[in-house]
């Protein structure tokens, strides 16, 4: 029969550095990087939607250019130069 008395071995030390790291720092680097997640991912938004309007206002029809096109009359004798 074993004694009684027995010592447990020793636990063979880990390298592991990240279970060393107090898990309060560990909550504070998470929570900073989802809130700058957060943060950016608004920005993004709001500037999409200013790249958005801004194209809408460089397309809208008040602003472009008057184009001259030719009359029916000056058509109809452009055809008929070109069909001689």
């Amino acid at each position: 029969m074993p004694p009684t008395n027995q010592q447990s071995s020793p636990k063979p030390a880990s390298n592991l550095d990240l279970f060393t790291i107090p898990p309060s720092f560990l909550l504070q680097i998470g929570t900073a990087s989802i809130l700058l997640l957060l943060i950016s991912g608004k920005t993004t938004a709001r500037a999409l939607e200013a790249i958005g309007e801004a194209s809408e206002e460089l397309f809208r029809g008040d602003r472009l250019p008057n184009l001259d096109f030719p009359d029916e009359h000056e058509i109809n004798q452009d055809e008929k130069i070109y069909t001689k």
